[in-house]
């Protein structure tokens, strides 16, 4: 159960994430300090979701870094365009035998919040899976990192705490190709 809380949002950031040093168009890198991030997604059982990511430049850009190998190798696809409010992303990707095309949209600032608006339609999903999700994953930054968190560090509900920036983690949750 574990393992399956952690899906959804690692998805959301790979996806987010993974494709933006490869190409023209970068989303900006999120200012250092503690971010809460809630995902709310329509029609599902546990419609929301908040946790803290305290986070600093250098973090942002490893993440950034570290995920565009996971894209290249399970993304057919993975555009991202700036447009007058924010960014958009389109994306194709494989994971464990179910293809997921996506489409999001980015607003914010990312100094003190931001919002991303994803749509999704995966084909191949496992029965009783939805086929198509709608999420929103709103940020708001909160202020300085508590004294005993460092960058990198995301708290899950009920407290379970990771660091992102453990990759071989990150990777272990990701669904298998």
């Amino acid at each position: 159960m574990t393992r399956q809380l952690f899906r959804l949002p690692m998805l959301a950031v790979a996806l987010l994430m993974c494709g933006a040093p490869a190409l023209a168009v970068e989303l900006p890198t999120r200012k250092a300090g503690l971010w809460e991030l809630k995902m709310l997604r329509a029609g599902s059982p546990a419609p929301e979701m908040t946790m803290q990511h305290c986070t600093d430049e250098t973090t942002d850009k490893k993440m950034t870094t570290s995920l565009s190998p996971m894209a290249k190798q399970n993304c057919s696809k993975n555009d991202v365009q700036k447009t007058a409010t924010g960014y958009i992303t389109d994306s194709v990707c494989s994971y464990g035998g179910t293809t997921m095309t996506s489409h999001s949209e980015v607003t914010g600032d990312f100094n003190s919040a931001y919002s991303v608006k994803v749509t999704s339609h995966n084909d191949g999903a496992p029965a009783g899976a939805p086929r198509d999700t709608d999420m929103t994953l709103q940020a708001k930054w909160l202020g300085a990192c508590a004294a005993d968190q460092k960058p990198g560090d995301i708290v899950m509900p009920g407290g379970f705490r990771m660091n992102i920036t453990d990759m071989e983690k990150l990777k272990g949750m990701m669904p298998a190709k």
